[in-house]
C-alpha cells in the first residue's frame, strides 16, 4: 500500500498541478506539501477531507486503498457529466446496451466550464504536435470553444496564435469572418463541439476558402459521432476533401470503459 505522501504526489502529478498550486488551494505553504510528499510529515487530520475533495477521490483512496488515478480524459468525462454537459439519452431498445450520450453545448455557461474545455482542446493540439497559424471557431458554439483554446494555448504553453470565427451571415460589408482574416497558405485548426456527417462544416470551409486558399490542418471536436452514421462520416469527408484529420476529446468507447470500471461519478 502506498503512503499518503506518495499518493498525494501521484494525484497531484496526474492533475498536472504544482506543489505551489496545491498549497495555494489548501491554504498551506508549498514546503508543507513537499514534506507530505517526502513522507517527512503527515497532513493534519483536518486537512484530509479537503485533500480528498481537491483530488476528487475518497479518503480511502487518499490513503492508498483501491487507488485508481484518473487520466485527463476520464477526468474530463466526469467533469462534463457532473455539469450536465454530457447527457445520456433515453434508450427505448432494451437490447441496445451501448450508452448513447449527447453533448449539450448550451450548458457551457460559466467561465470555469469554458476554461476547462479550452484547456482540453489546447492539450490535444500539443499532444498531437499540430502545426498551425490560426485557430478558427464555427458559429455558434465553436466561437467560445476556439476562443478558450487560443487563451489556453497562450497561458499554459506560451503559444501566440491568430484567432478568428465565422459568421452565420455576412455583415453589411460582406465579411464572413471576425478577428484575424486568414491569408492564402495559412494553416488552420477548426474547433467545434460535434462531428457528424460533416456536411455543414464542409459548406463553411468552402465559404472560407473562397476568401483565401487556406490549408485545414486539423479539426478538433469534443465528440466524434461517426460511429452512428449510415452514410459517409465527416471524418472521412474531411480527410478525402481537405486532407485534414479529425481529432476528438472523448469517444463513446471512453465512456463505456469508464462505466465498466465504475469510474463515472455522476
Amino acid at each position: 500500500m502506498n503512503s499518503i505522501g506518495s499518493t498525494i504526489k501521484c494525484l497531484r502529478k496526474a492533475m498536472g498541478v504544482t506543489q505551489e498550486e496545491l498549497a495555494g488551494s489548501l491554504g498551506v505553504t508549498y514546503q508543507a506539501v513537499s514534506k507530505w510528499e517526502n513522507d517527512t510529515t503527515l497532513p493534519d487530520i483536518m486537512m484530509i477531507p479537503a485533500l480528498a475533495t481537491y483530488f476528487g477521490v475518497t479518503t480511502d483512496e487518499l490513503f492508498g486503498y483501491k487507488l485508481n488515478v484518473m487520466t485527463d480524459k476520464e477526468r474530463l468525462i466526469n467533469f462534463m457529466i457532473k455539469n450536465q454537459i454530457l447527457c445520456r439519452k433515453d434508450v427505448n431498445n432494451v437490447n441496445d446496451v451501448r450508452p448513447d450520450y449527447y453533448i449539450n453545448s448550451e450548458r457551457f455557461t460559466t467561465n470555469a466550464q469554458i476554461s476547462k474545455i479550452g484547456e482540453a482542446f489546447a492539450d490535444c493540439i500539443r499532444e498531437n504536435h499540430l502545426e498551425f497559424d490560426t485557430i478558427m471557431g464555427l458559429a455558434y458554439h465553436g466561437i467560445g470553444f476556439s476562443a478558450a483554446t487560443a487563451v489556453a494555448l497562450y497561458q499554459k504553453y506560451g503559444v501566440t496564435t491568430h484567432y478568428c470565427y465565422d459568421r452565420q451571415r455576412p455583415d453589411s460589408r460582406g465579411r464572413i469572418l471576425c478577428g484575424h482574416t486568414p491569408q492564402t497558405g495559412e494553416r488552420l485548426i477548426i474547433i467545434d463541439d460535434v462531428m457528424g456527417t460533416g456536411r455543414s462544416m464542409d459548406e463553411r470551409i468552402s465559404q472560407l476558402r473562397a476568401v483565401a486558399d487556406v490549408r485545414i490542418e486539423a479539426i478538433i471536436v469534443i465528440v466524434n459521432r461517426c460511429h452512428c452514421l449510415t452514410e459517409k462520416s465527416g471524418t472521412v469527408l474531411m480527410k478525402e476533401k481537405y486532407g485534414a484529420n479529425v481529432y476528438s476529446l472523448i469517444t463513446d468507447y471512453d465512456i463505456q470503459q469508464m462505466q465498466k470500471s465504475g469510474m463515472i461519478i455522476a
